[in-house]
């Protein structure tokens, strides 16, 4: 075994590298962009190297760089995680040039797999069923929208190349076919390089079933069960759970020998997932694609076979022999995996950047993440902040596990899944173990909502929080008292700026504190109980949130909420401002920070509702920034490829000729 071990990647799976490398006795190194100058991963590794700025294609994604890092630090050996590098060709020769050895699979495996296409060709070979569809060399869009009409609609359009839901559509109308691929392989290009593409028959309502894969130098080749990943957005997984519910045992047996014989076919040697796409109602199978990676989700199959996947992986890459047979190999227990992240999903999942202020996931889940208090979550990578894993004896008892964690789970600074997450798991369709790839539409065809705040306690909360929180609130020992002047009762009224129609006015008695939201009087208690915690009573009932102040912002969370206030006075309180802040639809500004990966428009133009004006990249999405009215276009304030601020002005309107 080598002794030292370079990690090119960043965040959870850097972190979840080197536990198991430290655990083995094993020296890390880190590799970091200026971005990740104070990550996670730089602090627990042995050494870190700089190898870039922020943006990803010039610093992880630099081969010369990483092998550069590897040098410096004399590590003997480079492991990938996934996304970056993990299945380029060039770090792997590059290991092989200079005598470092790579944790994954050979180089072909990773090439022939790398292409849909070729990977499709050699599933086909192998016996394993393959989704009916066009996959040939003639890649013009003529040829790609014929073959897609014999196909018969529906059908999916997909990059070759491609992964994460990138350089996909669905295509239901002949009429958008065209756009369908000219927009996949535009996406593709931009993405990966390569902008060949693929046409399959469209799987309505299927679910997602994918085999993990384990295989060493000397012809031995496992499977570790199956997982089913059917809960997505954009084709991007939420949740994952091991082993899938609801299969007919000769379904699973038919998984296992189909992911066993493609792994043969190709010599696999590392760890590695067949995909499927399943027929939720007659459970046929066709394969998808394999990742010759780990995967984001292996540790369910962690959970439930008690096996270090990051290990059997660094065990092979040295050519070591497994040392289990298949049937040593057993299944035992329930393991779900959601994946929180810094989205507003009440605002159609928008990403967030910012600096997360508090963390605390509790003892009862596995956390793999690579953030703690005071990490910051920028726009150059994704917004993946944890994975948060559950096991159980049974499904019954992981859902529930999972659940109750991330009603418990703390976290503010920005807003995250957490709830939804919580209330996916809690929807009938996944707690019966029925959820396809359509769940998230069917559930919540006009988007996710969180339930309806406290608004009462959070008011006093903020109140209280901003007014009269000590250094060190939790040693006290009562409830504090509020705007007491000489023995009088004392008032004052505040608004929260970020809904301005809503005032309260506090007063202070000897009893405490006494609040009217406009309606009423109700006397409340409020008291620091513990870290970040208080104690609310009113009406003889206690309830106990998170609170957090940051300046004139105050963070409250609850099981059944998570909320920001900016709480001024009211005689503070300037609507003007607040007016001349607003959104208006003659400015399109950026929702958030990112690259400008478009401009579809220049001055002059004439613009439409609803017309597509700039393309962003933020966090690996592509966000459309559409016209807000109908209007002309005055001027172009950016340009293609310059990096943004939220809240930059990037195209000036004027509405008032309405497009005419």
């Amino acid at each position: 075994m080598f002794d030292s071990l370079l990690i090119a990647n960043r965040g959870e799976i850097a972190c979840r590298i080197i536990k198991t490398a430290r655990r083995m006795g094993l020296r890390t190194v880190a590799v970091y962009s200026d971005a990740d100058r104070d990550a996670l991963h730089v602090q627990m590794a042995d050494q870190a190297v700089r190898i870039g700025p922020a943006p990803a294609a010039d610093s992880y994604l630099r081969t010369g760089r990483i092998l550069d890092a590897a040098r410096k630090t004399g590590a003997q050996a480079i492991h990938p995680g996934y996304g970056f590098l993990s299945e380029q060709p060039d770090l792997i020769q590059g290991c092989s040039e200079t005598g470092i050895i790579w944790v994954g699979p050979h180089l072909d495996a990773i090439t022939s797999m790398g292409s849909k296409i070729e990977a499709k060709q050699i599933a086909q070979e192998a016996g394993v069923p393959c989704i009916p569809g066009y996959s040939g060399l003639d890649q013009s869009d003529d040829t790609l929208i014929h073959a897609a009409l014999e196909i018969g609609l529906p059908v999916m359009v997909k990059a070759s190349a491609g992964g994460g839901g990138k350089g996909m559509r669905a295509v239901f109308e002949k009429s958008e076919l065209a756009a369908a691929v000219s927009a996949a392989r535009t996406e593709a290009k931009r993405s990966f390089g390569d902008d060949r593409l693929l046409i399959e028959k469209l799987i309505q309502n299927p679910r997602h079933i994918e085999v993990q894969l384990l295989g060493d130098k000397h012809g031995t080749m496992l499977h570790l069960f199956e997982r089913d990943c059917s809960v997505q957005r954009n084709h991007q997984k939420l949740l994952e759970e091991a082993p899938a519910p609801n299969l007919r045992n000769d379904t699973r047996e038919a998984l296992y020998a189909a992911a066993v014989k493609l792994g043969r076919k190709i010599g696999y040697d590392s760890t590695g997932t067949v995909e499927f796409i399943m027929d939720a109602a007659t459970e046929s199978f066709y394969f998808l694609e394999m990742n010759t990676r780990l995967q984001v989700e292996h540790t369910v199959t962690e959970e439930i076979t008690g096996l270090d996947l990051v290990e059997q992986q660094l065990r092979v890459a040295v050519g070591q022999a497994l040392t289990m047979e298949q049937d040593q190999i057993t299944c035992t227990g329930h393991a779900i995996e959601a994946r929180l992240t810094a989205e507003d999903a009440s605002d159609n999942f928008r990403p967030e950047t910012g600096t997360i202020l508090h963390w605390n996931p509790g003892p009862e889940l596995r956390s793999d993440s690579g953030i703690q208090t005071g990490s910051v979550v920028g726009s150059s990578y994704d917004s993946m902040i944890a994975k948060l894993i559950a096991y159980g004896d049974d499904r019954e008892m992981a859902c529930q596990k999972l659940s109750q964690a991330l009603e418990q789970l703390e976290i503010c600074g920005l807003a995250t899944t957490r709830l939804f997450l919580r209330d996916a798991i809690r929807r009938e369709k996944f707690a019966n173990g029925q959820a396809t790839t359509d769940f998230l539409p069917q559930e919540w065809p006009e988007g996710w909502h969180p339930p309806e705040k406290n608004s009462l306690s959070l008011a006093v909360l903020a109140f209280h929080c901003k007014s009269s929180a000590p250094t060190s609130p939790w040693q006290s020992t009562g409830s504090f008292r509020l705007l007491q002047n000489a023995g009088h009762p004392a008032q004052s009224t505040y608004v929260d700026i970020r809904e301005p129609e809503s005032r309260m006015t506090l007063a202070s008695s000897s009893d405490g504190l006494v609040l009217n939201d406009g309606t009423q009087d109700t006397p409340v208690h409020v008291e620091w109980t513990g870290p970040r915690r208080l104690t609310v009573t009113r009406d003889g009932v206690h309830e106990t949130v998170g609170a957090l102040v940051d300046g004139n912002v105050v963070h409250v969370w609850g099981p059944e909420f998570d909320a920001v206030y900016d709480i001024v006075s009211l005689g503070d309180f300037d609507p003007a401002q607040l007016e001349k802040n607003a959104a208006s639809p003659d400015r399109i500004t950026a929702p958030m920070p990112g690259l400008i990966v478009e401009l579809r428009v220049e001055p002059g133009a004439v613009v439409a509702e609803g017309d597509t004006l700039a393309v962003m990249e933020s966090m690996k999405l592509l966000m459309e920034l559409k016209a807000a009215a109908s209007g002309t276009v005055v001027a172009v304030k950016s340009a293609v490829g310059n990096t943004v601020d939220a809240g930059t002005l990037l195209i000036q309107l004027d509405i008032s000729t309405k497009g005419e």
